[in-house]
């Protein structure tokens, strides 16, 4: 069985993390993936407080394993978000958009375990230095907002940068990118898009569907010119904002105003017309509904016998 560093810092079974994702990543998802030997996360987006303590209240009643909060650092409740993961002793809390070291300390002292998500070596070293436990490396492979690096050009390099476990991110979906993502000097795996389809995720059946019969072109990229880039499935409102981008006539805050509320249409409403459907490249590999466990111990169980029989290629 895979267990690595990240394992023994985390509390947890197997090196496998759940991403945050805004408006899907839930108690009942995070709770199935901890049950389930991973480390699930609860997506504190831009929810306030007390909303934000009713997810970890119920992912309490659901597992007595490891959990974490994911802290989008824009939201305007961060204050709120920052106190109530303190006040409730959340085990581990995971960062994104934005700088989180003046935060840390307050985090740190309640006993939470940091690990913020990093798209730059210089991010990394900057959290490293702050004490961070481990960072997530996130190549632009993965869905939702991304940076320019991809994953097998950032992991390696955040690797030899640091000296705290590196978690691999973008791009991940089987047993094949978690051995790689080990061969690159990562302790583990984050993904998202891949518990997209399980079973116990509450994500609207039609952007279940729409990852299921993703093919392998069909993300995109759009918000590079608002300086926020955001990787979503091609749909009717994702080529629409792509096409305005080049559009002079369109101003900075109509992009915007275009974009708010999208992501909850898809997530909540299965908007396929005004819907954001974020998402990954790997979710052309996805094909199949499976359970938190059993994506867990597939992903796992494959990683094991490819790195064993990677002696072939050593003569």
């Amino acid at each position: 069985m895979i267990k690595s560093k990240l394992c023994e810092i985390l509390n947890i079974e197997y090196p496998v993390v759940q991403g945050g994702m805004a408006w899907i990543a839930d108690a009942e998802l995070a709770a199935a993936v901890s049950n389930a030997g991973g480390l699930g996360m609860i997506a504190a987006m831009n929810s306030n407080g007390e909303q934000i303590r009713e997810q970890i209240r119920k992912a309490k009643e659901l597992t007595n394993r490891p959990f974490g909060v994911n802290i989008m650092l824009m939201s305007p409740f961060v204050k709120e978000a920052l106190d109530v993961v303190c006040e409730e002793h959340v085990a581990v809390v995971s960062t994104g958009a934005g700088n989180p070291t003046p935060y840390m300390d307050q985090m740190m002292a309640a006993g939470i375990k940091v690990m913020p998500v990093v798209p730059s070596v210089a991010i990394a070293k900057m959290v490293a230095r702050k004490g961070a436990v481990a960072v997530v490396a996130e190549g632009g492979e993965s869905g939702g907002h991304v940076g320019d690096l991809t994953t097998m050009a950032l992991v390696p390099q955040v690797v030899d940068a640091i000296d705290i476990p590196v978690v691999a991110a973008g791009g991940i979906a089987d047993g094949r990118g978690m051995a790689a993502a080990f061969m690159l000097g990562a302790c583990g795996v984050q993904m998202g898009t891949r518990f997209l389809t399980a079973v116990e995720c509450n994500v609207h059946e039609n952007y279940k569907q729409r990852v299921l019969n993703a093919k392998d072109i069909d993300t995109i990229v759009t918000g590079k010119r608002l300086g926020h880039p955001v990787r979503t499935l091609k749909s009717p409102f994702s080529k629409s904002l792509a096409q305005r981008e080049y559009d002079s006539t369109v101003t900075n805050e109509e992009l915007e105003q275009m974009g708010a509320g999208t992501l909850r249409m898809a997530a909540k409403e299965g908007d396929l017309e005004k819907g954001s459907f974020m998402c990954g490249q790997i979710a052309g590999l996805i094909k199949e509904r499976l359970t938190c466990a059993e994506i867990v111990k597939n992903i796992t169980e494959e990683a094991e016998n490819i790195m064993k029989g990677a002696t072939q290629w050593v003569k």
